[in-house]
């Protein structure tokens, strides 16, 4: 029976790139050399794919063959003493949380969802919003299991001379199969969390309230009003937080409460009704600022409450843009691309921003650096909408940053390799049957 069973349609979590793949689904580790033997008997490029989170083409490989790892979602083995936990790389995120917090352990970083997968948050070496702590998951892993296209399984340790380790944290699944992964967990008192909610008024307080948090609280992120202009451009609400000293370890596992059950139709989301969420949002957060006491899931993971929440942008889809500047330029490039945001009218009711530490990982592609992101998901609305992150752009190659791959469709070659001068690097680490749509076009 041949491994690759199926020709799919697959589509980014963005919605705006898809294309035909041949995919295989093994349930067993044991069946990942079959696997690759037969796309490479039928000249087909590989790429793993997890849960299917990323947002542009780091994920895909149009014409060419996806493995999907999801099945691969074991404990290998785990040290309660030393919090270390092995496990094959498909398991979640959010599997890792329902067994373990109860036990009194956390993910040392996770992403704002819990649906991805052990494999790809190495993949793409995600970071959260401890940033300033914890650096990114890559410093977290102690082992890795890679199974290169040649057959060779190699187990790479954190301490790897070769350079193999350095390129497969955030690597984009380019250097061979992550088939599991050994990662450090951390203690943690309780499954809540104490949270605290501050309103600033413009750019300048966000700066102040983030310099002010790093050195009390262990996560910090601000949503940010990027329709706002004048005096109250770039106000929003920031929230610091920690685990609480004391509570219950039984966190409350629920499905999503909502479910957008199809693509809203593309007039749903306009400058009009994005203005009014975004004002009703800060207004109503500022009324309920102060402090709080709350289970972990909803203050990592809000979105996940609402299944396939991506439709709401429509049948077009939409593009997140997600930038790092340096904090030399930081100020200056964050207003700036504010008030191009705001003038375009290109408007986001999602808009995260946030400061990073200087905490380095050990991956050669890994997208933060000391500064300040800015994350945003923008509806497809064409030319106006790519006129637009031309402009963002620009203001990021300036001001000497880059932009996040996980999250990318669009980035030029130059932009790319302008923002990771290590990209050289890196490419003499990828395996040569393993391709992505991104990697074809930043590499080529």
């Amino acid at each position: 029976m041949r491994s690759f069973v199926s020709t799919d349609d697959i589509r980014s979590w963005g919605g705006i790139l898809q294309g035909q793949h041949f995919v295989s689904r093994p349930n067993w580790r044991d069946q990942l050399p079959r696997s690759i033997a037969e796309a490479r008997d039928a000249d087909h490029s590989l790429l793993a794919i997890g849960l299917g989170r990323s947002y542009g083409d780091s994920g895909l490989n149009p014409g060419g063959a996806l493995v999907d790892m999801t099945a691969l979602d074991r404990i290998i083995s785990f040290d309660p003493a030393t919090g270390l936990l092995r496990a094959e790389a498909g398991i979640s995120f959010a599997e890792i949380l329902d067994l373990f917090v109860r036990r009194g352990f956390f993910l040392p970083v996770t992403p704002g969802t819990r649906f991805v997968t052990l494999g790809g948050a190495i993949a793409n070496d995600v970071h959260g919003k401890n940033h300033h702590l914890a650096g990114t998951i890559g410093r977290w892993v102690r082992r890795i299991g890679l199974l290169r296209s040649d057959g060779t399984e190699i187990e790479l340790r954190d301490d790897d001379q070769t350079g193999l380790f350095a390129a497969t944290i955030g690597g984009l699944g380019l250097t061979g199969l992550i088939t599991w992964a050994e990662i450090e967990l951390m203690r943690i008192p309780s499954a809540l969390m104490d949270v605290e909610t501050l309103p600033f008024a413009n750019v300048d307080e966000f700066f102040a309230v983030a310099a002010e948090s790093e050195g009390s609280a262990d996560y910090t992120v601000a949503w940010v009003d990027c329709l706002a202009k004048g005096n109250a451009l770039g106000r929003g609400l920031f929230t610091r937080a920690r685990h609480a000293p004391r509570g219950t370890k039984l966190a409350r596992v629920e499905k999503p409460k909502l479910t957008v059950p199809f693509s809203m139709p593309s007039f749903v989301l306009n400058n009009l009704s994005i203005g009014l969420f975004n004002s009703l949002y800060f207004y109503k957060g500022r009324r309920a600022a102060g402090k709080a006491t709350t289970p972990y899931l909803p203050y990592f993971y809000p979105l996940d409450s609402i299944g396939h929440w991506n439709r709401i942008y429509g049948r077009r889809g939409m593009y997140q843009y997600q930038s790092v500047v340096p904090p030399v330029t930081a100020r200056d490039a964050t207003t700036e691309m504010l008030k191009a945001i705001s003038k375009a009218g290109e408007g986001s009711f999602l808009a995260v921003l946030k400061t990073f530490g200087e905490k380095v990982s050990p991956g050669l592609l890994s997208f933060p650096q000391a500064g300040t992101t800015l994350a945003l998901d923008f509806p497809n609305r064409g030319q106006l909408t790519l006129d637009l992150l031309s402009r963002l752009d620009d203001i990021v190659r300036e001001a000497g940053g880059r932009l996040y791959p996980a999250k990318d469709g669009r980035i030029s070659a130059a932009m790319f390799r302008a923002g990771y001068p290590a990209w050289e690097t890196f490419a003499q680490h990828v395996d040569p049957a393993f391709s992505s749509a991104f990697w074809r076009r930043i590499s080529e």
